[in-house]
């Protein structure tokens, strides 16, 4: 039951949290949206929840009239119809993991769901109906900082059927704050040993929650359903599997990096994904719900497309160390008695380690250094990776990256970003322990580590 219908000329946008149906003028022609009044997501602009969980935004001037409603419409799951499909169009799979991306609010009780039926996500976002037709699978909703190695098994695993059942693409919708690397994951499992997963995937989540005007989880999910459905057919070289988020502040553009190398670089804004030591692959562009791809082709021969992925041994435990003042050799003692399989330090500068006393007042480096040396000689896997994110590891520099060479630390001459070179630290662990890293290390396996960028 409505009250107040107003022209909006008439009419102040409502106060949050007033339950509204609102009638706008678009590019179709007219359109009817009822859903709860928000906060302004900028200047001149009316916004609204709609009752799927999504947020919408709209110029005051599109507004034709504002109807002001005592309660929202209860709407039962059996009411909502199944959304056809084009049947002409490539088919996708969307994999959710979780975050906040494919997410609705319960009005009942203010939590946030997954959205995973493909009649919400198409009726939430009604632009991916013209780009793929849509098979949703739900691995999980998990906050991305509790996923283990046995969910990136999880996610090769899902692609692989995905593409069993004739899927072009699949978008995985993840949280942002370790998604980088499970997009190393997709793209050491499916090509680290040189093949090629027979089709696009692509990682994306969303800085803003969907109760937010400046949500960018619409944008994100259309972008990266555009490249799953249409975008080049991977080499399997840095495009094995991409990352799809805002490239600026802005709507519109959404960069696509690849996700052997790329981490998250800013906590909060919606541009907060870079590409390491390499440059983007390419944007999505989204213009008037219309999305096209600007790609340079990639000069790279396509390799052997792979039958299915190596997955990781999940038994295998890799402790990770800081080296800065408080780097003591208790730590490191504790993870060799506990039976690690690696440790990965993330070095200083060009990739060094606190072993050195020059001014003999420091035992504690003294006796770094000799711990090393015979867990090496006994067969311990030590790998160092820049603490600085950008650049390489040149331990040829100083003295004490070569004596660290000499004692056998692994790291020299690598490009490979932090978060990266852990995957493929376990990767390379998983294919032939400790001589398949030694003899893997260095190499460039997907892109992780391009000779183009090496200074």
């Amino acid at each position: 039951m409505g009250r107040d219908v107003l022209p909006h000329a008439m009419q102040q946008w409502p106060k949050s949290g007033t339950p509204v149906r609102l009638l706008v003028k678009t590019w179709s022609g007219m359109v009817e949206h009822i859903g709860v009044a928000l906060p302004p997501s900028g200047e001149n602009l009316v916004t609204m929840k709609l009752q799927n969980g999504y947020n919408v935004s709209f110029p005051e001037s599109y507004v034709d009239s504002i109807e002001l409603l005592d309660e929202l419409p209860i709407i039962e799951e059996s009411q909502v119809p199944e959304t056809p499909q084009d049947e002409s169009l490539p088919l996708v799979h969307l994999i959710h993991t979780g975050g906040t991306i494919a997410s609705k609010v319960d009005y009942a009780t203010g939590a946030v769901t997954a959205r995973f039926d493909p009649h919400e996500l198409l009726d939430a976002v009604p632009e991916l109906r013209k780009i793929a037709r849509i098979r949703a699978v739900k691995l999980g909703n998990m906050w991305s900082d509790d996923l283990r190695p046995r969910h990136w098994n999880r996610m090769l695993k899902a692609t692989e059927e995905a593409f069993a059942e004739g899927a072009v693409g699949c978008v995985i919708t993840h949280g942002t704050d370790t998604l980088h690397l499970s997009a190393a994951a997709m793209s050491y499992g499916w090509s680290g040993q040189g093949g090629r997963p027979p089709g696009r995937i692509v990682l994306t989540g969303s800085q803003r929650s969907p109760d937010r005007g400046s949500s960018d989880a619409a944008d994100n999910l259309i972008a990266s359903v555009q490249w799953a459905a249409h975008g080049p057919t991977p080499t399997g070289y840095r495009d094995s599997s991409v990352v799809i988020l805002h490239a600026s502040s802005s709507d519109g553009k959404c960069a696509v990096l690849p996700g052997c190398a790329c981490r998250k670089y800013h906590s909060s804004r919606r541009d907060a994904f870079k590409a390491i030591n390499q440059d983007a692959l390419g944007h999505v562009v989204i213009e008037r719900g219309e999305a096209r791809i600007e790609y340079s082709p990639e000069a790279y021969d396509a390799r052997v497309e792979s039958i299915s992925p190596k997955t990781f041994d999940e038994s295998l435990r890799i402790a990770q160390f800081i080296s800065d003042p408080h780097l003591h050799p208790d730590l490191v003692q504790g993870a060799i008695d506990a039976g690690f399989d690696s440790l990965l330090f993330h070095g200083t500068g060009l990739g060094h380690l606190p072993i050195s006393d020059p001014e003999d007042d420091s035992l504690e480096n003294r006796r770094l250094r000799v711990m090393l040396e015979d867990h090496i000689s006994e067969g311990g896997v030590v790998v160092v990776v820049a603490q600085t994110v950008h650049g390489p590891i040149n331990m040829n520099v100083y003295s004490k990256g070569r004596e660290q060479q000499e004692i056998g630390v692994i790291g020299h001459g690598s490009l490979c970003p932090p978060g990266s070179a852990l995957v493929k630290l376990h990767h390379l662990l998983s294919v032939g322990g400790r001589e398949a890293v030694i003899g893997g290390w260095g190499a460039d396996l997907v892109g992780e580590n391009p000779p183009f960028s090496r200074t």
